[in-house]
């Protein structure tokens, strides 16, 4: 199994922050983004040394009076509305609002990740390959020069923090400790989304950029979700001119030509052509659970909930289900892949690749 190497040693975690009674270890710490406050709004902390009120004031961040162009609170755990987090705080002012970023090692993280993206009751093979993709999706989006690395919601990966942790999930993340997806020897772009509805799309169907492990995909332990959606026409002009395109016609909707895994690539909208990974952009925008449709009229018909680039999370359920471990699950939605141990700033010694 390869070592995956990484020298960003401003990330490693100081000592200040650690949790009572934990030991240093090589850990990354992540900055996660979990309220912008604008100016005005006090956020409203609650810590082990008492509660902590704050906003953003002329001149920084102020806290009883005091004024601080950032503030790190180094505790080990806190409460931010009802939600509890692991970890320290930086309250950082950003172009008018407030961030409150949440400072936590990448493996208590994960923690809250599992319960946001992955039902408790999937077998414990899918919760690690979700676990891997997960740390890996984290690891890939580490940006030093960036206020934070990571949001908490959909727009990257949803984070609940402490108080959604359950023995499950944390079963599957210490059972895949430091564990990420590599290509090349470093750590992969790793997507996922709910069911590919039998058939997982290219990375360039959604994104543009062809990656070599991203490939469309049989899938055939997902549950193929079959859905029909009624599209209104006033959906359909909206979701044009969020494009900034203007409808030339009342025509419903009709698909021209098709992705190597059977999603729309081109559509034809009230007189309007769309192409690629607009397309794409369009369905979701008039509110299609996935591109793999058909329509009739103004009616969609179809399969399949989420992008379908990479892993299909109730594909992962149905291979555990079948008797597939974790590793295989990867190597079929990752091909050519390796999974690899994150250590920092050490060797690299062989990969263990999946096929």
């Amino acid at each position: 199994m390869k070592r995956l190497t990484f020298l960003l040693l401003a990330l490693f975690l100081p000592l200040a922050l650690l949790p009572s009674g934990r030991t240093q270890e090589k850990d990354l710490l992540l900055r996660v983004l979990l309220r912008e406050a604008p100016r005005g709004e006090t956020v409203v902390l609650k810590t082990p040394e008492g509660e902590v009120r704050a906003l953003l004031g002329g001149e920084g961040v102020v806290v009883e009076g005091r004024a601080y162009p950032y503030l790190d609170l180094p505790v080990p755990y806190f409460t931010l509305g009802s939600r509890a987090y692991r970890g320290g705080v930086r309250l950082l002012p950003q172009g008018g609002r407030l961030l409150v970023v949440n400072l936590v090692l990448l493996e208590d993280y994960l923690l809250g990740v599992l319960p946001g993206e992955m039902p408790e009751g999937f077998p414990l093979e899918a919760l690690k390959a979700q676990a891997v993709v997960a740390r890996t999706f984290a690891v890939s989006r580490l940006d030093p020069r960036a206020p934070y690395d990571l949001c908490a919601d959909e727009r990257c990966q949803v984070y609940l923090g402490l108080s959604a942790e359950k023995p499950r999930y944390q079963e599957a993340v210490a059972a895949t400790r430091g564990q990420v997806l590599s290509y090349g020897g470093q750590a992969i772009t790793a997507l996922y989304h709910a069911d590919s509805g039998g058939m997982t799309a290219g990375s360039e169907e959604i994104f543009q950029k062809a990656l070599p492990y991203l490939r469309p995909r049989p899938d055939p332990y997902t549950r193929k979700t079959s859905w029909r959606y009624q599209v209104s026409p006033a959906q359909a002009e909206r979701a044009l001119r969020s494009l900034g395109l203007a409808p030339r016609s009342q025509d419903p909707p009709v698909v021209l030509e098709r992705t190597a895994s059977g999603r729309v690539f081109r559509v034809r909208l009230m007189g309007v052509e769309v192409r690629g990974p607009e397309a794409q952009r369009l369905l979701r925008l008039v509110g299609l659970p996935s591109a793999l449709a058909d329509f009739q009229g103004f009616e969609a018909v179809g399969q399949g909930a989420g992008h379908g680039v990479g892993l299909s999370q109730w594909g992962a359920r149905g291979m555990a289900e079948a008797g597939f471990g974790y590793r295989e699950i990867l190597g079929h939605y990752f091909p050519g892949t390796s999974l690899s141990d994150l250590l920092i700033g050490q060797a690299s010694p062989p990969a263990l690749a999946l096929r």
